[in-house]
């Protein structure tokens, strides 16, 4: 029997049936008012979103909320209990909720209030959509450029907290092991800790972004990470992006090596562009060309990092929203703190709650109440109607308070708001830039992949995928003629009786055709072909592979992946690259 959480006498809870979300028309949802400033803002947002509703669906939908408590209002309700058992009940009850910010009490023994809910509810994905509104104040000077979604993993990386402080017991019998055991050398009297990446927490993070991207008609999806360095970690996050890809979004998915090398630069209708970027390139590009990027995945010290920063162009985490997902129950929330000071004083932005709002309906389905609110904000700050943040920074602006600042957006939403013309506008302009994008590919494909910070680190980046095979049976000439036609050094040759792939090349047919004296059309494939190839996978560096090259005396290297060799990789390509693209140490 719940204590103090009531769910309304009216409405209808939101469902799931198999892989679907059931939104009904009166659908209940929960919400946090949230501590410090929550309970302005919340208030604020709670009468916008209703608004939103009412005008987009003429009174057919409506939400009926349920008040949730965590954080100082649990406290006080739940003798001095920040996180009741019945509100994690009531999240996973209500499925799709929405929070203020939280202030993480002192003293021992409390996590964070939002580390906690993501843990317990297994919230794996912090989603944060960062794009320019007009008028709102930025550092860029294009920061309508500025238009991505990026999927932070929640639960792995060194925000699992494994580690041990420097002086403890635990942390000597791990540095002892670590010494003595695995080899490692590290300074005396370090802290460590440990960060697991794993191919589950991975894959379920890449395809919830594919999924995303999919649904949103976005045009690709880029994985963030530091495989140069952290290649067992970071590097498999890479690896195993590329895979969801691959084997579970095949038929809409290619990756960019694809783009331009089969298309030539031209993306092919109803395919998302799958791209990886080494974080540190990844923040320049966020300033030099975020137009190029879509949806960014990638683990969570990484999307930390890069949420707060991309936000900061576009007017900061004030008007930030973000939302914590797993693969159903969703709870969007206010990405910055609870401001204590401006507390009850009706002075602050809603914004960032105001948009993991419109997020909220947008998850719902109910487009067409957050493209009220998201077609209405900027026409509100362009006329210079804002709170005391951005009136410090707008010439000539009229400064309000957060209430006031809602019922303005409430009635310019009541005002009316062409949203066919605009949405024909918006998607206009978008295909404008897309064309421009394309047209750049197409006539300088080099060029725009080092300015768009593309930079080759594994063989995959750089493999021939378009591979010309033959059959043991075939003769030499018949191996002679696809090498002329397809202007190849090689071909590959398919797997013998015993599962093994070979290859053979024109210097074969040099050294063992015509300096030996032999027929190439009564010759069979089988008896030249050099067997076993020297595989290794797509992960490989481009440095390890110039080592097993050079090593074995060899002048080019398969790609294998699943027992099946999917592309191939030459000295030539490696010396390419590296003159291209210039080398790397690290």
């Amino acid at each position: 029997m719940p204590r103090h959480i009531r769910m309304p006498d009216t409405g209808e809870k939101i469902r799931v049936e198999g892989d679907r979300l059931v939104v009904p028309d009166q659908p209940v949802v929960g919400f946090v008012e949230g501590d410090g400033i929550g309970p302005d803002i919340t208030r604020a947002c709670l009468r916008i979103w209703d608004a939103a509703v009412e005008k987009a669906y003429g009174g057919k939908r409506k939400i009926h909320w349920c008040e949730i408590y965590l954080g100082e209002k649990a406290a006080g309700l739940y003798d001095g209990e920040y996180f009741p058992q019945e509100a994690l009940e009531a999240f996973e009850d209500v499925i799709v909720s929405i929070k203020g910010p939280l202030t993480t009490p002192v003293g021992g023994g409390f996590r964070s209030l939002n580390v906690a809910l993501r843990q317990d509810l297994d919230l794996y994905a912090c989603v944060r959509p960062v794009r320019h509104y007009s008028g709102v104040p930025s550092p860029l000077k294009h920061p309508g450029k500025v238009d991505v979604v990026i999927f932070r993993e929640n639960t792995e990386d060194v925000y699992c907290g494994i580690e041990f402080k420097s002086g403890s017991e635990e942390n000597a019998k791990l540095a002892k092991f670590l010494r003595e055991e695995m080899g490692a050398d590290f300074f005396e009297d370090a802290g460590l800790g440990i960060k697991p990446i794993s191919e589950f927490g991975t894959k379920r993070l890449v395809r919830k972004a594919i999924q995303y991207a999919v649904e949103h008609g976005r045009e690709s999806v880029t994985l963030v990470h530091k495989g140069n360095i952290m290649k067992f970690t970071e590097g498999a996050f890479r690896s195993w992006g590329y895979e969801v890809a691959r084997d579970e979004f095949g038929d809409v998915t290619i990756t960019e090596e694809q783009l331009y090398n089969e298309y030539k630069g031209k993306q092919p209708e109803g395919k998302i562009v799958i791209k990886d970027r080494i974080a540190d390139i990844m923040f320049q590009m966020m300033l030099l060309r975020p137009e190029e990027f879509d949806v960014l995945a990638t683990m969570n010290l990484n999307g930390d990092y890069l949420s707060d920063a991309i936000a900061a162009e576009v007017g900061g985490v004030g008007i930030a929203p973000g939302a914590n997902m797993s693969d159903h129950v969703a709870v969007f929330e206010a990405t910055h703190g609870t401001a204590p000071k401006y507390a009850n004083l009706d002075k602050v932005n809603p914004g960032s709650l105001l948009f993991s709002g419109v997020m909220m309906l947008e998850y719902m389905g109910w487009q067409e109440a957050a493209d009220l609110i998201t077609l209405a904000y900027p026409e509100l700050i362009t006329d210079g109607v804002v709170t005391y943040d951005f009136a410090r920074q707008i010439t000539g602006a009229t400064e309000v308070k957060t209430s006031e600042f809602a019922d303005a957006l409430i009635e310019r939403m009541r005002g009316g708001i062409d949203l066919e013309a605009k949405r024909k506008q918006q998607q206009e302009q978008l295909a404008k830039e897309r064309r421009q994008r394309e047209i750049r590919r197409l006539l300088e494909p080099m060029e725009e992949m080092i300015a768009t910070g593309k930079v080759p680190t594994a063989v995959s980046d750089l493999m021939t995928r378009s591979l010309i095979t033959v059959r043991d049976e075939e003769t030499v000439e018949v191996a002679m003629h696809a090498m002329a036609d397809n202007d190849v050094n090689a071909v590959v040759v398919e797997p013998d009786e015993g599962g093994q792939w070979g290859i053979l090349t024109k210097r074969d047919i040099v050294t063992k055709i015509v300096n030996g004296g032999r027929n190439p059309s009564t010759t069979r494939v089988a008896d030249i072909a050099t067997r076993p190839v020297l595989s290794v996978p797509p992960e490989t560096t481009i440095r390890e592979a110039a080592n097993i090259l050079s090593g074995n005396q060899f002048s080019r290297l398969t790609i294998e992946q699943g027992g099946r060799v999917i592309g191939m990789v030459t000295e030539d390509d490696i010396f390419q690259t590296v003159e291209k693209f210039g080398w790397s140490v690290e």
